[in-house]
């Protein structure tokens, strides 16, 4: 089954090609131009040092969240245009995928993304022998209150994800460093990913696969709260 993953959640842009669960190849940029600029090239580039052909994709992956709103999107929408017509597609945490790259390490992953207001989106994982089992569902925390819980832990925690050096300043005790080529998000762990929940029977087509949203957009936070003061105001007056 050839398959195609990409992730477009945070500053990174990955894209990957795999067979099942062996990645044909992959690559990943952080130039700091928009994901919709440099993901469809990619993508292109990687048929062209395959020898594949588009037209061969049996399943389509992508990390749909949580993570910046428009990275999300555009990673979404591309997915949903590239698999357009009833593909196979199967839409991943972001925070599980990242949780994936630590899975050759013991312990625990920790998978923290940068949610603003010294908040993070987080999810924790036992890891170990090339498995990952998911501790906790994906979740907007605290920092203080991660870290709070992350201390009393009985065994090493690595942590990934765009926050980590947001927690690894928080020096906890349990924390170890983590291989920096494991931090940042990749198209590859999202493929694996991907596949395995494809052989449990958890995909969709283009038309159902929907982002992953913990929280609202802050435009639509911003709204909701301007809302609330106007009413307030009226039932003061």
């Amino acid at each position: 089954m050839l398959i195609l993953a990409v992730d477009s959640t945070a500053k990174v842009a990955a894209a990957a090609l795999a067979e099942n669960d062996v990645v044909i190849c992959s690559c990943a940029q952080e130039k700091g131009l928009t994901h919709s600029e440099t993901l469809l090239p990619m993508i292109a580039e990687l048929y062209e040092r395959s020898g594949k052909k588009a037209i061969d994709t049996e399943l389509f992956c992508v990390s749909a969240g949580p993570g910046s709103f428009t990275g999300v999107r555009i990673g979404v929408s591309l997915i949903k245009g590239l698999a357009f017509g009833g593909s196979k597609c199967v839409g991943v945490s972001t925070l599980e995928a990242l949780a994936y790259n630590l899975r050759a390490l013991d312990g625990v992953a920790c998978a923290v993304m940068d949610a603003r207001r010294d908040q993070l989106y987080n999810a924790l994982f036992k890891i170990g022998d090339g498995k990952v089992k998911r501790l906790c569902p994906d979740r907007v925390i605290m920092k203080h209150e991660l870290a709070e819980e992350l201390s009393r832990m009985h065994c090493p925690v690595y942590l990934c994800g765009d926050g980590y050096d947001i927690m690894a300043g928080e020096n906890i005790p349990t924390v170890e460093k983590t291989p920096r080529q494991l931090i940042k998000q990749n198209a590859e762990s999202v493929a694996f990913l991907g596949y395995t929940e494809y052989l449990m029977g958890n995909y969709s087509d283009d038309l159902s696969l929907r982002p992953i949203y913990l929280r609202a957009p802050q435009a639509e936070r911003e709204r909701a709260a301007r809302l609330a003061s106007e009413r307030l105001g009226k039932n003061v007056t």
